[in-house]
């Protein structure tokens, strides 16, 4: 296995005003004459970490990671009950990346992320193509609603019990109802203690469909979450999730076209029972010029071999023309 690069500490950072009276947080990392590369966090709602920065050769890039709205470090945050989401949705964050962009003066810059990150990634990349030099995303997803569904319903045959708490967490929900969007209407109840126990099933599930991945550890990706980072994570979910994240079914297969010219490498588990490796078939067929590389004993949070992987391309663009 490859190490990480050292640790870094930003030698920039601030607050961008993005309208709506939201301020998203950035930082940037490496050498300020580096190759631009921007860090796409998952979730939604799960803001960036030191972690992501060690990926990146800081003798060679210019990383620049930033806490999506209402996440993180950002303002007004998700765990807020006051916090209106109405302006968090995929188009805002799309125009906030494209602001930040410009407030920087990057030309065109390299995107690296995973999960929801990639989604992201790929939205941002068919509305500004001539903004984006390379791609890198592990754990693919477009987050359409059959993904969605599969997530939140269809993983449940490999754990019926967690399942069927995750529903019962929600209320005369029926088996077949619209389990997110009740949870979404949970996480906008005005009860305190009914919004933190709607944080609290929503974890134990998603760490139930991870619980493959961390067995042998007490790690709980989800439940391990400080407070309030827990709640907007989960209050931004399933407000992303219950609308199909606003994006068309199929959008971003259909429209992978548009990214020919821009290289990409994908990396995906074939473990991942969050994001079965479907998906990532699919997008590699319809992007052209994609790569696909199959991990044969990694999951959703991927492990020592997606690293490596991810390491490899990064390297291997931070080599190449910028032209």
């Amino acid at each position: 296995m490859r190490e990480l690069y050292p640790p870094i500490e930003p030698h920039d950072k601030g607050m961008l005003d993005v309208g709506d009276g939201n301020l998203v947080y950035w930082e940037a990392c490496g050498d300020p004459e580096g190759r631009p590369a921007l860090v796409v966090h998952g979730g939604p709602g799960s803001g960036c970490g030191p972690g992501a920065r060690r990926y990146f050769d800081p003798d060679r890039y210019r990383v620049v990671l930033f806490d999506q709205r209402g996440c993180g470090r950002s303002t007004p945050h998700a765990a807020d009950p006051a916090t209106d989401m109405r302006h968090n949705t995929t188009e805002h964050l799309i125009a906030d990346m494209e602001r930040l962009r410009r407030h920087l003066g990057i030309d065109r810059w390299l995107l690296y992320g995973g999960s929801w990150g990639s989604t992201l990634i790929l939205a941002y990349a068919q509305r500004y193509p001539e903004r984006v030099s390379e791609i890198v995303i592990s754990s693919v997803t477009t987050t359409r609603r059959s993904e969605i569904d599969w997530l939140y319903r269809g993983a449940a045959r490999f754990f019926p019990e967690a399942w069927e708490r995750f529903l019962a967490g929600a209320p005369g929900t029926p088996r077949d109802g619209d389990v997110v969007g009740a949870y979404a209407r949970l996480m906008e109840h005005p009860d305190t203690a009914i919004r933190e126990k709607a944080t609290a099933d929503w974890c134990a599930w998603e760490d139930a469909v991870l619980s493959g991945e961390t067995r042998g550890t007490a790690a709980r990706p989800y439940g391990d979450r400080p407070p309030g980072a827990r709640i907007a994570l989960v209050r931004i979910c399933s407000h992303y999730f219950s609308h199909g994240a606003w994006l068309e079914e199929g959008a971003l297969l259909r429209d992978a076209h548009r990214l020919a010219g821009i290289p990409g490498v994908l990396i995906h588990g074939r473990l991942d029972l969050a994001g079965p490796l479907a998906t990532a078939w699919e997008l590699a067929r319809a992007w052209p010029g994609a790569e696909l590389t199959v991990v044969d004993d990694a999951g959703h949070l991927g492990g020592a071999t997606t690293s490596d992987h991810v390491l490899t391309a990064l390297d291997r663009f931070a080599a190449t023309d910028r032209a």
